[in-house]
């Protein structure tokens, strides 16, 4: 279903569409792709929202900072300095978290209005970023595909092509709290994650030296347990790379029975506990967010995973979102 959600300040539309399938209602904005919503049942059937978003479009442009739902790119995460090389030549782009760029600069895509045009079972989200868009090269022809499979499983299958040389490393900031959304604190969820090292960053949340072992850390999550507050870090998903989403992590909510499982092609997965997050009713701990990607700063870091994209290649990358209770 497609409904007119809001209107921006200039006159531009914004429309909400509604899947449904298997018993999981999904909804998702035009505006940044925003997954504003994802009802699921417990254990006793009853139905909750277990995704932080607002009921209307201004939540979304009174606290944009949190990227909550949203879309982000065209890099993902954090670049140092706000520069990078590629087949030398060296790229400045918009610093908006000191002298880093966070999650594609100051107007990144969850901050666009996308195409959005129906396909089975889902919407296609689409957008042309220009060359030099918050300063990264090449035209970038984009697109999100949100669909529902038989399972009720929410899939999201990222495509890109480039003109020029560049960087992509996209993915969607959800804050999920299985509790449902609004009923409290999240940080007694258990974690599960298939990761044997993580990422060791600085105060700025920059990666510093290797990658570390997680043994005998608070960030072994190889058997579950409570994530806590105090993580915003990359973990190192043990399987790397894969052509097919694999399945990575696991978030059980006790309480309401409500599990999510995550499956993804990315090497990456960002979990950030969400100590920092102020927005309208959501204060800190409110959600946990499961962030699917390449590594931070990998422009910079010639060790880490490739983000290059160049013309006559095609980006593909897809993230799985299953629920159950248990």
């Amino acid at each position: 279903m497609n409904e007119l959600f809001s209107t921006l300040s200039d006159g531009t539309p914004v429309h909400r569409w509604t899947l449904e399938r298997a018993g999981v209602r999904v909804r998702v904005l035009s505006y940044g792709g925003i997954l504003q919503s994802v009802e699921v049942p417990d254990r006793d059937g009853r139905t909750a929202d277990v995704v932080l978003g607002f009921a209307g479009l201004d939540g979304y442009l009174s606290h944009p900072e949190p990227y909550l739902g949203a879309l982000v790119g065209r890099y993902a995460n954090r670049i140092a300095g706000s520069r990078f090389a590629l087949d030398g030549r060296t790229y400045t782009v918009t610093p908006n978290e000191g002298a880093n760029s966070l999650h594609g600069g100051e107007r990144g895509f969850d901050k666009r209005v996308w195409e959005v045009t129906p396909v089975e079972h889902g919407v296609r989200l689409s957008r042309t970023s220009p060359d030099g868009e918050e300063g990264f090269p090449g035209r970038l022809e984009v697109s999100a595909t949100y669909t529902l499979d038989a399972a009720g499983a929410l899939r999201i299958a990222y495509e890109a092509v480039t003109d020029a040389p560049t960087v992509f490393n996209p993915t969607n900031h959800t804050y999920w709290n299985l509790g449902g959304a609004g009923s409290g604190d999240a940080a007694g969820h258990e974690l599960r994650l298939a990761a044997s090292r993580y990422t060791p960053v600085g105060a700025d949340l920059i990666p510093k030296g290797d990658p570390a072992d997680v043994t005998g850390t608070r960030f072994d999550f190889r058997r579950a347990r409570e994530a806590g507050p105090g993580y915003d870090h990359n973990f190192v998903l043990d399987k790397g790379v894969t052509r097919a989403a694999e399945e990575v992590a696991e978030l059980h909510d006790p309480a309401s029975g409500r599990v999510l499982t995550v499956a993804t092609t990315e090497p990456g997965l960002q979990l950030y506990t969400a100590g920092q997050l102020s927005a309208g009713p959501f204060t800190p701990g409110a959600g946990i967010a499961l962030e699917t990607q390449h590594f931070p700063d990998s422009p910079n870091r010639p060790d880490f995973p490739s983000t290059a994209l160049r013309p006559g290649e095609v980006f593909r990358s897809e993230t799985v979102y299953g629920f159950s209770v248990r």
